[in-house]
Protein backbone atom coordinates (compact mmCIF):
# COMPACT_ATOMS: atom_id res chain seq x y z
CA UNK A 1 0.00 0.00 0.00
CA UNK A 2 -11.22 8.86 -0.45
CA UNK A 3 -14.58 9.41 0.13
CA UNK A 4 -17.18 11.61 -1.22
CA UNK A 5 -16.61 15.18 -0.42
CA UNK A 6 -13.24 14.74 -0.09
CA UNK A 7 -13.01 13.00 2.70
CA UNK A 8 -11.08 9.89 2.03
CA UNK A 9 -12.11 6.46 3.03
CA UNK A 10 -10.40 3.23 3.18
CA UNK A 11 -8.84 3.01 0.02
CA UNK A 12 6.05 1.81 1.72
CA UNK A 13 31.46 8.51 10.20
CA UNK A 14 30.84 8.27 13.65
CA UNK A 15 31.06 11.63 14.85
CA UNK A 16 30.79 12.93 18.63
CA UNK A 17 27.64 13.98 20.20
CA UNK A 18 26.98 16.32 22.52
CA UNK A 19 25.00 14.94 25.94
CA UNK A 20 21.14 16.16 26.26
CA UNK A 21 19.23 16.87 29.19
CA UNK A 22 16.17 18.37 31.05
CA UNK A 23 14.73 21.20 28.86
CA UNK A 24 14.17 24.29 31.16
CA UNK A 25 10.90 24.66 32.89
CA UNK A 26 9.66 25.95 28.89
CA UNK A 27 6.69 23.63 27.83
CA UNK A 28 7.25 23.03 23.74
CA UNK A 29 4.78 22.39 22.56
CA UNK A 30 0.49 8.31 8.51
CA UNK A 31 -9.64 -1.35 6.86
CA UNK A 32 -7.00 -4.10 7.47
CA UNK A 33 -7.06 -5.02 3.87
CA UNK A 34 -4.10 -4.71 1.96
CA UNK A 35 -2.59 -4.95 -1.15
CA UNK A 36 0.52 -5.60 -2.96
CA UNK A 37 2.10 -5.73 -5.71
CA UNK A 38 5.40 -7.48 -6.29
CA UNK A 39 8.58 -6.30 -8.33
CA UNK A 40 17.82 -4.69 -9.61
CA UNK A 41 19.66 -6.82 -7.94
CA UNK A 42 23.41 -5.15 -6.43
CA UNK A 43 25.97 -6.45 -4.72
CA UNK A 44 25.08 -6.70 -0.69
CA UNK A 45 28.18 -6.26 1.47
CA UNK A 46 26.22 -7.52 4.50
CA UNK A 47 25.53 -10.91 3.05
CA UNK A 48 27.59 -12.90 5.72
CA UNK A 49 25.63 -11.02 8.26
CA UNK A 50 22.24 -11.65 7.40
CA UNK A 51 20.65 -14.53 8.25
CA UNK A 52 17.43 -14.02 6.34
CA UNK A 53 16.82 -15.25 2.79
CA UNK A 54 17.29 -13.02 0.26
CA UNK A 55 14.04 -12.94 -1.47
CA UNK A 56 13.96 -13.31 -5.55
CA UNK A 57 10.73 -12.22 -7.16
CA UNK A 58 7.57 -12.40 -5.45
CA UNK A 59 4.43 -12.70 -7.42
CA UNK A 60 1.39 -9.99 -7.26
CA UNK A 61 -0.35 -11.37 -4.49
CA UNK A 62 -4.07 -9.72 -3.76
CA UNK A 63 -4.34 -8.62 0.06
CA UNK A 64 -7.64 -8.42 2.01
CA UNK A 65 -9.40 -6.36 0.10
CA UNK A 66 -9.35 -2.27 1.00
CA UNK A 67 -12.57 -0.62 2.28
CA UNK A 68 -14.17 1.09 -0.88
CA UNK A 69 -12.29 3.16 -2.61
CA UNK A 70 -12.48 6.71 -2.85
CA UNK A 71 -9.35 8.67 -4.04
CA UNK A 72 -8.32 11.63 -1.75
CA UNK A 73 -4.80 11.22 -0.94
CA UNK A 74 -3.24 13.53 0.32
CA UNK A 75 0.75 14.36 0.43
CA UNK A 76 2.40 17.29 1.89
CA UNK A 77 3.29 19.72 -0.21
CA UNK A 78 6.53 18.47 -1.47
CA UNK A 79 8.67 20.42 0.63
CA UNK A 80 11.42 19.13 2.32
CA UNK A 81 11.62 20.94 5.65
CA UNK A 82 13.47 18.09 7.28
CA UNK A 83 16.88 17.90 4.85
CA UNK A 84 19.56 17.03 7.63
CA UNK A 85 21.76 20.30 8.59
CA UNK A 86 25.43 20.48 8.97
CA UNK A 87 26.04 17.72 11.93
CA UNK A 88 23.05 16.25 12.10
CA UNK A 89 23.35 12.40 12.86
CA UNK A 90 23.03 9.46 10.81
CA UNK A 91 20.23 7.31 10.48
CA UNK A 92 17.96 5.55 13.06
CA UNK A 93 15.57 3.02 13.37
CA UNK A 94 12.90 2.28 15.68
CA UNK A 95 9.99 1.12 14.79
CA UNK A 96 7.17 -0.80 16.39
CA UNK A 97 3.50 -0.82 15.33
CA UNK A 98 0.48 -1.81 17.25
CA UNK A 99 -0.27 -5.20 16.16
CA UNK A 100 -2.26 -5.78 19.18
CA UNK A 101 -5.23 -8.44 19.93
CA UNK A 102 -8.51 -7.69 18.74
CA UNK A 103 -7.79 -3.91 18.50
CA UNK A 104 -10.58 -2.17 16.36
CA UNK A 105 -12.70 -5.28 16.33
CA UNK A 106 -13.27 -8.01 14.04
CA UNK A 107 -11.09 -7.70 10.52
CA UNK A 108 -9.14 -5.28 11.69
CA UNK A 109 -6.10 -6.70 10.15
CA UNK A 110 -3.76 -6.11 13.24
CA UNK A 111 -1.42 -9.08 14.39
CA UNK A 112 -2.77 -11.21 17.55
CA UNK A 113 -0.66 -9.95 20.17
CA UNK A 114 1.54 -12.83 22.68
CA UNK A 115 -1.54 -14.16 25.44
CA UNK A 116 -4.27 -14.14 23.48
CA UNK A 117 -5.98 -15.57 19.96
CA UNK A 118 -5.68 -13.85 17.05
CA UNK A 119 -9.21 -11.54 16.18
CA UNK A 120 -12.28 -13.40 14.50
CA UNK A 121 -12.20 -12.99 10.88
CA UNK A 122 -14.53 -10.01 9.47
CA UNK A 123 -14.87 -8.40 6.13
CA UNK A 124 -11.95 -7.18 4.36
CA UNK A 125 -11.39 -3.45 5.40
CA UNK A 126 -12.93 -2.72 8.34
CA UNK A 127 -16.18 -1.81 8.79
CA UNK A 128 -18.26 1.44 7.95
CA UNK A 129 -19.47 0.73 4.16
CA UNK A 130 -21.42 -2.30 3.34
CA UNK A 131 -19.07 -5.12 2.08
CA UNK A 132 -19.73 -3.98 -1.67
CA UNK A 133 -19.95 -0.21 -1.30
CA UNK A 134 -17.23 1.02 0.73
CA UNK A 135 -15.03 3.57 0.55
CA UNK A 136 -10.77 3.97 -0.58
CA UNK A 137 -8.18 6.51 -0.44
CA UNK A 138 -9.32 7.58 -3.28
CA UNK A 139 -11.55 10.50 -1.99
CA UNK A 140 -15.01 8.28 -2.67
CA UNK A 141 -16.70 5.18 -2.03
CA UNK A 142 -14.98 2.45 -3.87
CA UNK A 143 -16.63 -1.33 -4.35
CA UNK A 144 -14.24 -3.46 -2.26
CA UNK A 145 -12.49 -6.28 -4.21
CA UNK A 146 -12.09 -9.23 -2.44
CA UNK A 147 -8.58 -10.69 -1.38
CA UNK A 148 -7.55 -14.16 -2.30
CA UNK A 149 -3.92 -14.73 -1.76
CA UNK A 150 -2.09 -16.19 0.78
CA UNK A 151 0.12 -13.44 2.05
CA UNK A 152 -1.40 -11.04 4.15
CA UNK A 153 0.05 -7.33 5.00
CA UNK A 154 0.14 -6.02 8.63
CA UNK A 155 1.44 -3.13 10.26
CA UNK A 156 3.45 -4.18 12.57
CA UNK A 157 3.15 -2.28 16.07
CA UNK A 158 3.19 -4.49 19.42
CA UNK A 159 -0.61 -3.88 20.78
CA UNK A 160 -2.01 -5.50 23.75
CA UNK A 161 -6.12 -5.73 24.28
CA UNK A 162 -6.55 -5.17 28.04
CA UNK A 163 -9.39 -7.21 28.00
CA UNK A 164 -10.68 -10.30 30.04
CA UNK A 165 -8.57 -13.54 28.55
CA UNK A 166 -6.55 -11.16 26.69
CA UNK A 167 -3.60 -10.27 28.82
CA UNK A 168 -1.98 -13.41 30.06
CA UNK A 169 0.74 -13.68 32.92
CA UNK A 170 3.38 -13.65 29.92
CA UNK A 171 2.21 -10.46 28.70
CA UNK A 172 2.11 -8.59 32.23
CA UNK A 173 5.62 -10.02 33.09
CA UNK A 174 6.75 -8.68 29.61
CA UNK A 175 5.41 -5.02 30.77
CA UNK A 176 6.53 -5.19 33.90
CA UNK A 177 10.20 -5.82 33.19
CA UNK A 178 9.45 -3.24 30.41
CA UNK A 179 8.09 -0.50 32.71
CA UNK A 180 11.07 -0.91 35.77
CA UNK A 181 13.49 1.49 36.11
CA UNK A 182 12.14 4.68 35.39
CA UNK A 183 13.45 7.61 37.00
CA UNK A 184 13.28 11.46 36.51
CA UNK A 185 15.55 13.04 33.83
CA UNK A 186 18.81 14.31 34.86
CA UNK A 187 21.96 15.90 32.93
CA UNK A 188 23.97 12.86 33.83
CA UNK A 189 21.32 10.51 32.96
CA UNK A 190 21.14 11.54 28.94
CA UNK A 191 24.71 11.84 28.73
CA UNK A 192 25.86 9.43 25.72
CA UNK A 193 28.08 7.04 28.29
CA UNK A 194 24.96 5.24 28.60
CA UNK A 195 24.57 4.77 24.72
CA UNK A 196 24.90 0.96 23.61
CA UNK A 197 28.61 -0.31 23.94
CA UNK A 198 31.41 1.97 21.53
CA UNK A 199 32.53 -0.30 18.38
CA UNK A 200 35.63 1.94 18.06
CA UNK A 201 37.19 -1.45 16.56
CA UNK A 202 35.05 -1.48 13.77
CA UNK A 203 35.02 0.33 10.46
CA UNK A 204 32.47 3.24 10.71
CA UNK A 205 31.00 2.45 7.58
CA UNK A 206 30.00 -1.59 9.22
CA UNK A 207 26.91 -2.70 10.56
CA UNK A 208 28.66 -2.18 14.20
CA UNK A 209 29.57 1.73 13.27
CA UNK A 210 26.73 2.64 11.55
CA UNK A 211 24.19 1.39 15.12
CA UNK A 212 26.46 2.66 17.31
CA UNK A 213 25.77 6.20 15.85
CA UNK A 214 22.32 5.89 15.04
CA UNK A 215 21.06 4.04 18.31
CA UNK A 216 20.96 7.01 20.37
CA UNK A 217 18.61 8.74 18.31
CA UNK A 218 16.26 5.78 18.38
CA UNK A 219 13.43 5.53 21.28
CA UNK A 220 10.67 3.12 22.44
CA UNK A 221 7.35 4.08 22.53
CA UNK A 222 4.82 3.08 25.16
CA UNK A 223 1.28 3.69 24.67
CA UNK A 224 -0.90 3.07 27.02
CA UNK A 225 -4.68 3.81 26.52
CA UNK A 226 -8.41 2.98 28.81
CA UNK A 227 -8.05 -0.50 27.29
CA UNK A 228 -5.11 -1.10 25.30
CA UNK A 229 -1.07 -1.16 25.81
CA UNK A 230 1.15 -0.79 23.31
CA UNK A 231 4.87 -0.38 22.12
CA UNK A 232 6.32 0.75 18.82
CA UNK A 233 9.33 2.61 18.05
CA UNK A 234 10.43 6.35 16.60
CA UNK A 235 13.50 8.23 15.71
CA UNK A 236 14.40 12.10 16.21
CA UNK A 237 14.84 14.42 13.70
CA UNK A 238 15.80 18.25 14.06
CA UNK A 239 14.46 20.44 16.37
CA UNK A 240 13.50 17.76 18.81
CA UNK A 241 10.90 16.38 17.27
CA UNK A 242 10.53 12.23 16.51
CA UNK A 243 8.87 10.82 13.94
CA UNK A 244 6.84 7.58 14.09
CA UNK A 245 3.97 5.78 12.37
CA UNK A 246 0.59 6.80 13.14
CA UNK A 247 -0.86 2.99 13.73
CA UNK A 248 1.40 3.60 16.67
CA UNK A 249 0.51 6.93 17.90
CA UNK A 250 -3.37 6.39 17.74
CA UNK A 251 -4.18 5.04 20.67
CA UNK A 252 -3.06 7.65 23.03
CA UNK A 253 -5.23 10.34 21.12
CA UNK A 254 -8.19 9.89 23.31
CA UNK A 255 -6.93 10.45 26.51
CA UNK A 256 -4.02 8.10 26.47
CA UNK A 257 -0.57 8.52 27.29
CA UNK A 258 2.54 8.41 25.10
CA UNK A 259 6.16 7.33 27.41
CA UNK A 260 9.50 7.12 25.31
CA UNK A 261 12.38 5.54 26.40
CA UNK A 262 15.65 6.27 25.19
CA UNK A 263 19.10 4.65 24.82
CA UNK A 264 19.36 5.00 28.20
CA UNK A 265 16.48 3.29 29.75
CA UNK A 266 15.17 6.77 30.97
CA UNK A 267 11.97 7.98 30.12
CA UNK A 268 9.72 11.00 29.22
CA UNK A 269 6.12 11.66 28.30
CA UNK A 270 5.38 12.75 25.06
CA UNK A 271 2.40 15.11 23.09
CA UNK A 272 1.11 14.12 19.71
CA UNK A 273 1.87 17.10 17.33
CA UNK A 274 0.10 15.75 14.62
CA UNK A 275 -0.69 12.39 12.97
CA UNK A 276 -1.57 11.61 9.27
CA UNK A 277 -3.82 8.11 9.48
CA UNK A 278 -3.82 8.11 5.44
CA UNK A 279 0.20 8.33 4.96
CA UNK A 280 0.61 6.27 8.64
CA UNK A 281 3.07 9.29 9.87
CA UNK A 282 2.82 10.97 13.25
CA UNK A 283 4.98 13.48 15.28
CA UNK A 284 5.67 13.63 18.50
CA UNK A 285 7.44 16.31 20.92
CA UNK A 286 9.10 14.53 23.85
CA UNK A 287 8.51 17.16 27.50
CA UNK A 288 10.95 18.36 29.19
CA UNK A 289 13.96 16.96 27.09
CA UNK A 290 16.89 18.84 25.08
CA UNK A 291 19.35 17.98 22.94
CA UNK A 292 18.12 14.93 21.57
CA UNK A 293 20.92 13.86 18.57
CA UNK A 294 18.79 14.02 15.38
CA UNK A 295 19.44 11.62 12.88
CA UNK A 296 20.29 12.33 9.64
CA UNK A 297 17.70 11.57 6.69
CA UNK A 298 18.54 10.81 2.78
CA UNK A 299 16.95 10.87 -0.43
CA UNK A 300 14.75 7.36 -0.57
CA UNK A 301 14.16 8.24 -4.65
CA UNK A 302 18.10 7.37 -4.97
CA UNK A 303 17.75 4.44 -3.33
CA UNK A 304 17.92 0.97 -5.43
CA UNK A 305 17.06 -2.49 -5.73
CA UNK A 306 20.57 -4.51 -3.78
CA UNK A 307 20.98 -1.64 -1.49
CA UNK A 308 22.57 -2.37 1.63
CA UNK A 309 20.21 -1.56 4.51
CA UNK A 310 19.66 -1.70 8.60
CA UNK A 311 16.46 -1.48 10.72
CA UNK A 312 16.39 -0.69 14.29
CA UNK A 313 13.59 -0.76 16.77
CA UNK A 314 11.44 -2.23 19.21
CA UNK A 315 10.41 -6.15 17.89
CA UNK A 316 8.50 -8.04 21.01
CA UNK A 317 9.12 -5.15 23.35
CA UNK A 318 13.01 -5.67 22.77
CA UNK A 319 14.28 -2.35 22.57
CA UNK A 320 17.29 -1.10 20.46
CA UNK A 321 17.27 -4.47 17.79
CA UNK A 322 19.53 -3.99 14.74
CA UNK A 323 18.87 -5.91 11.67
CA UNK A 324 20.05 -5.58 8.29
CA UNK A 325 19.55 -7.01 4.80
CA UNK A 326 19.15 -5.31 1.17
CA UNK A 327 16.40 -3.43 -0.48
CA UNK A 328 14.38 -6.23 -2.34
CA UNK A 329 12.16 -3.76 -4.10
CA UNK A 330 11.20 0.00 -4.46
CA UNK A 331 7.60 1.45 -5.85
CA UNK A 332 5.71 -1.46 -4.20
CA UNK A 333 2.38 -0.66 -3.69
CA UNK A 334 1.30 -1.30 -0.28
CA UNK A 335 -2.07 -0.92 1.69
CA UNK A 336 -2.94 -1.39 5.02
CA UNK A 337 -4.90 -0.30 8.21
CA UNK A 338 -8.29 1.61 7.85
CA UNK A 339 -9.38 0.34 11.34
CA UNK A 340 -11.81 2.58 13.68
CA UNK A 341 -13.12 4.51 10.66
CA UNK A 342 -9.87 6.01 9.82
CA UNK A 343 -8.58 5.84 6.20
CA UNK A 344 -6.49 2.82 4.68
CA UNK A 345 -3.01 4.36 4.86
CA UNK A 346 -1.63 3.69 1.22
CA UNK A 347 2.43 3.52 0.63
CA UNK A 348 4.79 3.64 -2.19
CA UNK A 349 6.83 1.56 -0.31
CA UNK A 350 10.47 0.43 -0.01
CA UNK A 351 10.67 -3.47 0.36
CA UNK A 352 13.59 -5.09 2.51
CA UNK A 353 14.02 -8.53 4.31
CA UNK A 354 15.99 -6.85 7.02
CA UNK A 355 13.78 -8.98 9.95
CA UNK A 356 11.10 -6.43 11.23
CA UNK A 357 8.37 -7.84 13.55
CA UNK A 358 6.09 -6.68 15.84
CA UNK A 359 7.09 -3.62 17.53
CA UNK A 360 9.18 -2.30 14.30
CA UNK A 361 6.92 0.18 13.54
CA UNK A 362 7.89 3.85 13.11
CA UNK A 363 11.31 3.43 13.15
CA UNK A 364 13.95 4.23 10.28
CA UNK A 365 15.33 2.58 7.92
CA UNK A 366 19.37 3.23 6.75
CA UNK A 367 21.36 2.99 4.34
CA UNK A 368 25.20 1.88 4.24
CA UNK A 369 25.64 5.60 5.22
CA UNK A 370 23.96 6.35 7.98
CA UNK A 371 21.05 8.12 6.50
CA UNK A 372 17.36 7.25 7.08
CA UNK A 373 15.69 6.15 3.60
CA UNK A 374 12.38 4.93 4.93
CA UNK A 375 10.02 4.52 8.02
CA UNK A 376 9.37 0.42 9.06
CA UNK A 377 5.46 0.53 8.43
CA UNK A 378 4.17 -2.92 7.83
CA UNK A 379 5.43 -6.48 7.16
CA UNK A 380 3.85 -9.32 4.97
CA UNK A 381 2.73 -12.72 6.78
CA UNK A 382 1.71 -16.00 5.71
CA UNK A 383 -1.75 -16.90 6.17
CA UNK A 384 -3.58 -19.85 6.97
CA UNK A 385 -5.81 -18.56 3.95
CA UNK A 386 -8.07 -16.14 2.28
CA UNK A 387 -9.05 -12.92 4.17
CA UNK A 388 -7.30 -11.48 7.34
CA UNK A 389 -8.34 -14.13 10.24
CA UNK A 390 -6.25 -16.62 9.05
CA UNK A 391 -2.91 -17.70 11.41
CA UNK A 392 -0.31 -14.95 11.69
CA UNK A 393 3.09 -14.98 11.97
CA UNK A 394 6.01 -13.28 12.30
CA UNK A 395 9.14 -11.92 9.94
CA UNK A 396 9.13 -13.83 6.43
CA UNK A 397 11.52 -11.69 4.97
CA UNK A 398 9.41 -8.69 3.45
CA UNK A 399 8.81 -5.84 5.08
CA UNK A 400 8.24 -2.50 3.81
CA UNK A 401 8.91 0.89 4.85
CA UNK A 402 7.08 4.29 4.21
CA UNK A 403 10.06 6.41 1.47
CA UNK A 404 11.71 9.12 3.96
CA UNK A 405 10.80 12.05 1.28
CA UNK A 406 7.42 11.42 1.61
CA UNK A 407 6.99 10.75 5.30
CA UNK A 408 9.32 13.91 5.88
CA UNK A 409 7.10 16.34 3.64
CA UNK A 410 4.16 15.06 5.66
CA UNK A 411 5.72 15.44 9.19
CA UNK A 412 6.51 19.48 8.24
CA UNK A 413 3.13 19.47 7.14
CA UNK A 414 2.09 18.27 10.50
CA UNK A 415 4.59 20.63 12.64
CA UNK A 416 3.51 23.41 10.98
CA UNK A 417 -0.15 22.86 11.06
CA UNK A 418 -1.11 19.87 12.86
CA UNK A 419 -2.96 18.39 9.26
CA UNK A 420 -1.65 17.02 6.07
CA UNK A 421 -3.42 17.12 2.87
CA UNK A 422 -3.75 15.11 0.83
CA UNK A 423 -4.10 15.02 -2.90
CA UNK A 424 -7.42 13.86 -4.96
CA UNK A 425 -8.82 13.44 -8.22
CA UNK A 426 -12.28 13.47 -6.99
CA UNK A 427 -13.58 10.11 -8.75
CA UNK A 428 -14.96 6.71 -7.21
CA UNK A 429 -13.06 3.88 -7.94
CA UNK A 430 -14.26 0.45 -8.25
CA UNK A 431 -12.41 -1.99 -6.55
CA UNK A 432 -13.98 -4.76 -7.68
CA UNK A 433 -12.62 -4.11 -11.02
CA UNK A 434 -11.01 -7.13 -12.26
CA UNK A 435 -9.89 -6.15 -15.26
CA UNK A 436 -6.29 -4.17 -16.11
CA UNK A 437 -6.26 -0.63 -14.87
CA UNK A 438 -8.17 1.04 -12.52
CA UNK A 439 -12.15 1.81 -13.20
CA UNK A 440 -14.15 5.02 -12.49
CA UNK A 441 -17.39 3.46 -10.82
CA UNK A 442 -19.94 3.20 -13.77
CA UNK A 443 -23.01 3.71 -11.29
CA UNK A 444 -23.34 6.05 -7.95
CA UNK A 445 -22.01 4.03 -4.78
CA UNK A 446 -23.83 4.62 -1.45
CA UNK A 447 -25.25 7.66 -2.91
CA UNK A 448 -21.84 8.84 -4.35
CA UNK A 449 -22.13 10.06 -7.64
CA UNK A 450 -18.83 8.05 -9.83
CA UNK A 451 -17.50 11.90 -10.41
CA UNK A 452 -17.35 14.32 -8.34
CA UNK A 453 -18.81 17.89 -9.23
CA UNK A 454 -16.05 19.99 -10.35
CA UNK A 455 -13.40 18.34 -9.30
CA UNK A 456 -10.38 17.27 -11.55
CA UNK A 457 -11.61 14.48 -13.22
CA UNK A 458 -14.98 16.18 -14.30
CA UNK A 459 -13.05 19.06 -15.36
CA UNK A 460 -10.37 16.89 -16.96
CA UNK A 461 -13.31 15.05 -19.29
CA UNK A 462 -13.12 11.60 -17.16
CA UNK A 463 -16.74 9.85 -17.52
CA UNK A 464 -18.22 7.24 -15.37
CA UNK A 465 -16.75 3.38 -16.03
CA UNK A 466 -13.40 4.92 -17.64
CA UNK A 467 -10.14 2.49 -16.99
CA UNK A 468 -7.62 4.54 -15.85
CA UNK A 469 -4.41 2.63 -17.27
CA UNK A 470 -1.41 5.34 -17.17
CA UNK A 471 -0.99 7.72 -13.92
CA UNK A 472 1.70 10.62 -14.67
CA UNK A 473 3.83 8.26 -17.06
CA UNK A 474 3.53 5.22 -14.98
CA UNK A 475 1.30 2.05 -15.79
CA UNK A 476 -1.69 1.34 -13.74
CA UNK A 477 -2.92 -2.09 -13.11
CA UNK A 478 -5.17 -1.94 -10.43
CA UNK A 479 -7.16 0.58 -8.16
CA UNK A 480 -4.13 0.09 -5.19
CA UNK A 481 -1.54 1.09 -8.02
CA UNK A 482 -3.65 4.33 -8.69
CA UNK A 483 -4.03 4.62 -5.46
CA UNK A 484 -0.44 4.65 -4.19
CA UNK A 485 0.43 6.50 -7.38
CA UNK A 486 -2.07 9.52 -6.55
CA UNK A 487 -0.21 10.04 -3.19
CA UNK A 488 2.56 9.86 -4.21
CA UNK A 489 2.27 13.60 -5.57
CA UNK A 490 1.17 16.74 -3.98
CA UNK A 491 -2.21 18.66 -4.01
CA UNK A 492 -1.60 21.24 -7.31
CA UNK A 493 0.66 18.78 -9.07
CA UNK A 494 -0.36 18.54 -12.71
CA UNK A 495 -0.24 14.87 -13.94
CA UNK A 496 -0.98 13.18 -16.87
CA UNK A 497 -3.70 10.65 -17.40
CA UNK A 498 -4.10 7.67 -19.44
CA UNK A 499 -7.90 6.05 -19.73
CA UNK A 500 -9.75 4.00 -21.73
CA UNK A 501 -13.28 4.17 -22.93
CA UNK A 502 -14.91 2.46 -25.82
CA UNK A 503 -12.01 0.77 -27.22
CA UNK A 504 -10.33 4.06 -27.36
CA UNK A 505 -7.20 5.26 -25.56
CA UNK A 506 -6.95 8.74 -24.53
CA UNK A 507 -4.76 11.06 -22.68
CA UNK A 508 -5.39 14.18 -20.74
CA UNK A 509 -4.16 16.76 -18.02
CA UNK A 510 -5.32 17.34 -14.50
CA UNK A 511 -4.59 19.46 -11.56
CA UNK A 512 -5.35 17.71 -8.31
CA UNK A 513 -7.04 18.83 -5.71
CA UNK A 514 -6.64 18.50 -1.93
CA UNK A 515 -8.75 16.95 1.05
CA UNK A 516 -8.11 16.98 4.42
CA UNK A 517 -8.70 13.65 6.84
Amino acid sequence: MTDANDRRPDETTPHTREPYGPAPEQRDEPETGTAALWSRPGEDPWARDRQDPRPERAEQQPYAAPGAGQEHYGSGAGQEHFAPGAGQEGPGLGGAGLGGTGLGGAGTGYPGGPGGPPPAPGPPGGGGWPRDQRTDTLGMPVRERRGTGRITVFVVALVVALVAGLAGGAIGGWLGARNGGQGSLTDEDFSLGAAPRQASSRPPDSVAGIAQRVLPSVVSIKVSGPNIEGEGAGFAIKDGYVITNNHVAEAADQGGKLTLEFSNDKTANAEIVGRSPSYDIAVLKPQGVSGLPALSLGNSDNVVVGDSVIAIGSPLGLSGTVTSGIVSAVDRPVSAGGQGGEPTSYINAIQTDAAINQGNSGGPLVDSSGQVIGVNSAIATADSGPGIGGSQGGNIGIGFAIPINQAKRVAEQLIRTGEAPYPIIGAVIDLAYQGQGARIAPSATNGQQPIVSGGPAEEAGLQPGDVIVSFDGEQVSNAEELIVAIRSHAPGDEVKVTYQRGGDERTVTLTLDEAKE
